[in-house]
């Protein structure tokens, strides 16, 4: 009798580990649909592994669910209200204003009702532009953004500041017009520093144990500092120009027309600020009353980024002090700051069914909307503290008194928007025009097992997370000189994201089939050819 038992127990957990696998495989298959590609940066080790991305996982150590009897029961118990299915039934105090509340949700248009969404396609395609040859090297890449002309402007501007500048405060012994080859090696050696981080540009010519001898001998330290000193973009001021950022907005405007040119995005992007931090050593060596103080910068910065490659799209600079021709400067209101920065990045992609996931600080019911009568849909992470709430039912933003099960969700909708509160560790509230209701997702952790939501959370989790995974190794390429205007820390910063994409590029064509360089490698060949060190030879 016990060992029948025994068969039966076996029997029904084999059973229950089939369902769990099933679901994860169903999991997987979804993850794989949103075209999130892995190892951008051409990187070894664990994380460069679809199996260890951070949300899903189909190992056999992850179909093992840590939750209990009870709680799994519950989990499997969990729905979305229907209508009519109030949840937890209120006491007869709270049942009164929670009535008074349904009237003005309905009267605002939101309901419990909810329909099928039908997501209108795609209706462009996506990858880069140009073909590349297969011996492109790694230079041409990066001329796609930056080319000669852009880097001549940049000869030009340089001579005209140190002319005047010398004009006005003496002659300079030691100076001599720049020429374009030795822009190109100044431009190198600031690269360089995004792979072989050091304390100081200046250490490429020491002696100590940051000194890069490969390099040091194409130019003097003497020659650098000088075309560092007067090195300009826009020399002199126009008398028609307010804008805070003249001296490098001409290159910006460059970089958004390259950036938007060279590449077809996916249907999933993600606008969000990125991380800043040009510095790794000094980030991590400093106090924290110096870090506080870096921090401190004086311009903020945007980004329309490729959920599938990580390629950067777009491009938003604001500056936080000082006067601005656009007015963002002077804005007081938050939210309506975020919303006109959001409008500006997603200004070329009406008509074509994009989606746009954003993080609390955009999400807005009023821009969605608008959004979505241009074309654009939109999935974006709400707070109250963060986002502008307006027009939304304030009954679904508010933590509810008694702790929700994992997985638990409700869902308001008004027209074609969903308003989600979904608990995982806590409320977590979405705004989402570009998925159904109906339909449902699953996130699943090693040690959390499966947690239930609505597909568009899955989605938002999964687009989101790689985006932090890029960022992360984004802060590795940064280039590390330590400037003082805030002109220059931008160019430096958008330089390096133009590094970035570059590799992007390098690594979809045909190119990377020849020769497999990791993104130091490519950045290494990028500054020996920027500074005319060696030609690139493709493999036979």
């Amino acid at each position: 009798m016990a060992t029948e038992e025994v068969e039966v127990a076996v029997a029904v957990a084999g059973r229950r580990k089939a369902v769990s696998l099933s679901r994860l495989r169903a999991a997987r298959s979804r993850y794989q649909s949103l075209q999130i590609s892995d190892d951008v940066f051409g990187e070894s080790g664990a994380d460069s592994s679809s199996d260890d991305n951070p949300f899903y996982s189909t190992s056999a150590g992850s179909s093992q669910s840590d939750w209990g009897d009870e709680e799994a029961a519950a989990a499997a118990a969990v729905m979305v209200e229907s209508p009519g299915s109030g949840g937890r039934r209120p006491g007869a105090a709270g049942q009164t204003a929670l009535e008074a509340g349904d009237r003005e949700e309905a009267a605002a248009g939101w309901t419990e009702r909810l329909k099928d969404v039908a997501f209108p396609p795609f209706v462009d395609s996506a990858g880069p532009v140009h073909q590349m040859p297969l011996n492109a090297s790694a230079i041409d890449f990066f001329q796609l953004f930056v080319p000669d002309n852009v880097i001549r402007n940049m000869v030009v501007q340089t001579n005209m500041y140190a002319k005047k500048y010398q004009e006005r405060f003496g002659c300079d012994e030691g100076w001599s017009d720049v020429s374009l080859p030795e822009m190109k090696t100044f431009l190198g050696y600031m690269i360089s520093t995004s792979i072989h981080h050091c304390e100081s540009v200046l250490s490429i010519w020491s002696g100590g144990f940051y000194s890069n001898k490969s390099i040091a001998l194409m130019m003097t330290q003497a020659r650098f500092e000088k075309i560092l000193k007067y090195f300009h973009i826009v020399a002199f001021r126009s008398s028609q120009t307010t804008h805070g950022l003249y001296k490098i907005q001409p290159f910006l405007d460059c970089l958004q027309m390259t950036f938007d040119t060279a590449f077809k995005p996916s249907q999933t992007q993600v606008l969000h600020e990125p991380l800043i931090d040009e510095d790794p050593l000094f980030i991590a060596t400093c106090t924290d009353r110096e870090l506080r103080k870096r921090k401190k910068r004086k311009f903020s910065l945007w980004v329309r980024q490729c959920a599938a490659t990580g390629y950067i799209c777009q491009v938003y600079v604001n500056l936080k002090e000082g006067t601005a021709s656009d007015g963002l400067d002077t804005l007081k209101n938050r939210p309506q700051l975020h919303s006109l920065v959001a409008k500006s990045l997603c200004q070329n992609l009406a008509g074509k069914n994009y989606i746009i996931y954003t993080g609390p600080s955009i999400t807005s019911l009023n821009l969605f909307e608008e959004f979505e009568k241009k074309g654009i849909y939109c999935c974006g992470l709400l707070s109250s503290r963060k986002s502008d709430c307006t027009g939304l039912p304030q009954s679904m933003l508010v933590n509810p008194d008694i702790p929700q099960v994992r997985g638990q969700y409700r869902v308001r909708m008004k027209g074609n928007m969903s308003l989600i509160s979904w608990s995982n560790k806590g409320q977590f509230y979405f705004l989402t025009n570009a998925y159904s209701p109906f339909k449902e997702g699953v996130i699943i952790r090693r040690k959390s097992g499966e947690i239930r939501c609505p597909l568009a959370v899955e989605a938002f989790a999964a687009h989101l997370g790689y985006i932090c995974k890029y960022d992360d190794k984004y802060s590795k390429y940064f280039i590390s000189h330590k400037a003082n205007k805030t002109w220059q820390q931008v160019f430096w910063f958008v330089l390096s994201i133009t590094v970035n994409n570059s590799y992007i590029l390098y690594k979809m064509s045909e190119a990377y089939l020849v020769r497999r360089y990791t993104r130091v490698q490519f950045g290494e060949r990028l500054v020996k050819e920027l500074l005319g060190i060696e030609e690139y030879l493709p493999s036979e």
